[in-house]
């Protein structure tokens, strides 16, 4: 079967078109996607998120009884809001720079596009390596999306044994990232007029005292989580959002907070979650149910998206080096879905077209000679799949 071939550039048109903000629905997206690759006899499978609302695609071409290496994006991303464009977001804009700008472009619908150009020239050939596409949701509010579809493996899906996931790294090899863990913390006390402060429990001042542990906490991080593959070389720690009470004339019954920790491989970010308990059961607690028995903090981990590394030695690593005609690989401070395939058993490595720095702004824009570059990676790995 013979379906319509089409440049990356083409493809990223139609791709781009498509709001997929994180809030909304992916499914027309992945529709075009399943129309695309059944023109070109290329049976794929949804894995449909809990509402029904979005969906991971899964596809295979080449043998269907081995494992394959995958190319993975995610078809989200984040929100125009707020942000002054020259042009419509969705509306590719070839700029006289050669720029291509809209939502996405970088983050990551242009590996997507040429993922999908590639797939006629995948489909001539004779694979003895099957190559999987992979193209998930909801990354960009915690790699949320990708788990469903991961879960399937080895199941009602084919396990991958090699990952490529196409994250802007202007098409330089990344086997090293860090980890984001969030964290929501809700203090509730006792409400009372301002007047008899004495007889409540202010909520806020015990959230102080626990961001105050979290700040010595955050202290410690550059010495005791190091790792100079990263910029900056050491796990860090942010509070991110704080809201608490209700008028200026009454103690205030709650506050949360949310924090948030980027973590380096080998930290130990249970041992942080169990600081704050211990801080807030020993430190806080007692005081605020001398005064208000049904006083509580609750601590709850909201998202954790692993640390990702990969040994030197792996085949993965290698092989894309190679791909990429490269002789080194680079670490990264912002996160990605390889290390949720690399907990799941199948070698993962991040390289992609784009730069990281052009990713989630207003404008945001791929260099033309970035899906060149791809598409050369991409014929490449045809070549090493078909020997």
């Amino acid at each position: 079967m013979s379906g319509p071939v089409y440049t990356p550039e083409e493809l990223l048109v139609r791709l781009v078109a498509f709001d997929t903000t994180s809030y909304k629905s992916n499914l027309e997206l992945i529709a075009f996607v399943e129309d695309y690759l059944l023109q070109h006899g290329v049976l794929s499978a949804r894995v449909a998120s809990p509402e029904g609302d979005k969906a991971c695609l899964f596809a295979t071409i080449g043998p269907q009884d081995v494992g394959g290496i995958a190319l993975s994006g995610h078809t989200d991303v984040v929100p125009v809001d707020g942000q002054i464009w020259d042009s419509d977001p969705f509306t590719l804009r070839i700029g006289d720079d050669d720029r291509l700008y809209g939502r996405g472009t970088c983050d990551m619908k242009g590996f997507l596009a040429c993922a999908l150009a590639s797939v006629p020239d995948y489909k001539r050939r004779r694979l003895k390596t099957p190559i999987h596409l992979a193209f998930s949701y909801d990354e960009e509010v915690g790699c949320l999306g990708v788990r469903p579809m991961i879960a399937e493996f080895g199941r009602t899906l084919p396990k991958p044994r090699l990952t490529i996931v196409g994250e802007p790294t202007s098409m330089q090899v990344v086997d090293a990232h860090k980890g984001p863990v969030r964290w929501l913390v809700e203090v509730t006390g006792r409400a009372m007029h301002s007047s008899m402060a004495h007889l409540g429990v202010n909520a806020i001042t015990y959230a102080m005292r626990l961001i105050g542990e979290l700040e010595r906490i955050e202290a410690e991080l550059p010495v005791s989580a190091r790792n100079d593959r990263f910029e900056p070389p050491y796990a860090t720690l942010q509070v991110t959002r704080i809201d608490g009470g209700t008028a200026t004339n009454i103690v205030p019954v709650t506050c949360r907070f949310g924090f948030d920790v980027r973590s380096v491989p080998g930290l130990d970010v249970s041992a942080i979650e169990r600081r704050l308990i211990t801080f807030a059961e020993e430190n806080c607690l007692p005081e605020m149910r001398r005064i208000a028995p049904e006083a509580t903090i609750s601590i709850v981990r909201a998202n954790n998206v692993p640390p990702f590394g990969v040994s030197a030695e792996s085949e993965i690593v290698a092989l894309t080096l190679k791909l990429a005609g490269q002789n080194k690989t680079h670490g990264v401070s912002y996160a990605t879905e390889a290390g949720l395939f690399q907990d799941a058993g199948s070698q993962a490595i991040v390289c992609g077209p784009g730069d990281i720095a052009q990713a989630h702004a207003a404008n945001e824009w791929l260099a033309r000679d970035q899906l060149t570059k791809c598409m050369g990676f991409l014929k490449r790995l045809g070549d090493w799949a078909e020997s």
